[in-house]
């Protein structure tokens, strides 16, 4: 966990940085172009991984036949969708009515073909949990192409500059990945070994797909039905929100699922993981959250300047709809861990129509009406992910709430402080840093007084590491 942690922190914080360098050379419809792209590269991605790269974490004796089968398919179905992408490029520029769209499609599709090509050492390392190969991996491949894309987007490229690091981001991170996990291609193919792979992957396709779907329209009818300039408002709002909520989801993906999945023959060790990862979860991400919505409006005009003022109300609803994400991450993750991928998938689908009707009731009131819809279906999802874990294992959403309430109540004391401390301040600077500071300070504090086990554990994991 730790290990995870320092990567996504690491490169996150990094990504975090340069994301506010580009945002403040480059302009809203920039990152509103790459945003319209968005949907169909992820889609593609979703069929080339197939699920198979968690398909061999979760088995029990993979063989290098397994590998190099996965492998094989990876790289065949990158091609394929490739090609797709590429012919369907003047459809897609003209959906938008954006003839610029062709020649960035034909570029920014290459993405699929070269994270094609790590997907199996990725999966490598989960499996040996080295997530210190991941932390350097990562940090490097971001550090590199996002200071060459500053670069260019300094010398005027403007969108390429986005389109580079993409691009430089994957190619490096792939370099590094071979490099690192010394893994000798045998190329074998084994229709026995898809098979059971894909049994197992082609539920989580289906239910990746779905999710991915979903998330991904948003950029798909904002760019459709508003403008470049509106979905850049939401992207990078967006992006800013996912920073923190997803880097902590991020961790807790890549590191609970083979745990988890090598305690499933133990279940009271399993549950007992399960609900610390929960309680664990939540003591770090409500307070995050909301303290980051409640600064939200300092950070955007001080770090990204005026001319994304209207990105502001959209951060501090996404802020607010991120605080479920990892928790629900970690529901959802326990089905997968066990090889109920079926389960995952029937869970996923049953929010399909609450998620349908918030669209149609909300995309003709605007994009911040979008948003404010997506913060209820995150809520509701919460209780939708939770269901089944708590029918298996006896711990369902009111047992987690009754768990992190503690943690529900130290944050709203520590929102009013921050709110009262920054309400007569006008200097977005020292709202910023007298808010910051306050906050933490002040939470660290209440979950004192209130014993929370979960600063106790942080505590323990801090003096060891100091004497390591």
């Amino acid at each position: 966990m730790l290990w995870s942690a320092v990567d996504r922190f690491a490169a996150q914080g990094t990504q975090f940085i340069i994301s506010i360098v580009l945002a403040r050379l480059l302009m809203p419809e920039d990152f509103g172009l790459i945003g319209m792209l968005t949907i169909f590269i992820t889609l593609s991605q979703s069929f080339v991984d197939s699920g198979m790269g968690s398909g061999l974490i979760q088995k029990k004796n993979r063989t290098d036949v397994d590998f190099s089968t996965v492998f094989l398919f990876n790289i065949g179905v990158s091609l394929f969708f490739y090609l797709v992408l590429y012919f369907s490029a003047p459809l897609i520029a003209s959906f938008y009515d954006r003839p610029e769209l062709i020649i960035l499609t034909r570029v920014l599709s290459l993405n699929i073909i070269i994270n094609s090509l790590a997907i199996v050492q990725r999966s490598r390392l989960s499996i040996n949990v080295d997530f210190k190969t991941f932390a350097k991996v990562n940090t490097l491949s971001i550090v590199i192409s996002g200071a060459i894309a500053i670069g260019i987007a300094y010398k005027g490229f403007g969108v390429w500059a986005l389109v580079a690091q993409n691009l430089l981001n994957a190619g490096i991170s792939v370099i590094l990945f071979w490099w690192f996990s010394r893994w000798t291609i045998s190329l074998k193919f084994s229709s026995n070994s898809f098979k059971q792979l894909f049994s197992y992957g082609s539920k989580l396709l289906i239910a990746s797909l779905y999710s991915r779907s979903l998330n991904e329209i948003y950029n798909a009818v904002i760019g459709r039905v508003y403008s470049a300039e509106s979905l850049g408002f939401y992207t990078n709002a967006k992006k800013l929100s996912d920073a923190t909520a997803f880097t902590i989801t991020s961790i807790l993906q890549q590191v609970t699922f083979p745990i988890l999945s090598s305690l499933q023959d133990d279940k009271d060790r399993l549950v007992s993981v399960y609900s610390r990862l929960i309680r664990m979860t939540a003591f770090f991400i409500i307070p995050l959250m909301t303290l980051f919505a409640l600064l939200a409006d300092p950070f955007i005009r001080l770090l990204l300047t005026d001319k994304w003022e209207a990105a502001i109300p959209l951060l501090q609803w996404l802020c607010f709809a991120r605080i479920v994400t990892p928790i629900s991450a970690v529901n959802m993750s326990i089905l997968n861990a066990v090889g109920r991928s079926d389960l995952f998938l029937k869970v996923d689908l049953s929010k399909l129509p609450m998620i349908v009707i918030a669209l149609i009731i909300t995309i003709p009131l605007g994009v911040k009406a979008m948003v404010i819809g997506s913060v209820v279906t995150s809520l509701i999802s919460f209780f939708i992910n939770a269901y089944m874990p708590g029918k298996l294992f006896g711990y369902g959403a009111f047992r987690q709430l009754r768990d992190i309430l503690p943690v529900i109540l130290s944050t709203g004391i520590m929102a009013i402080v921050v709110y009262l401390s920054i309400f007569f301040i006008d200097l977005e600077f020292l709202k910023l840093l007298i808010g910051g500071i306050t906050g933490i300070l002040f939470y660290i504090l209440i979950s004192y007084f209130l014993k929370l086990d979960e600063l106790g554990e942080v505590l323990i994991i801090l003096k060891k590491l100091k004497k390591s």
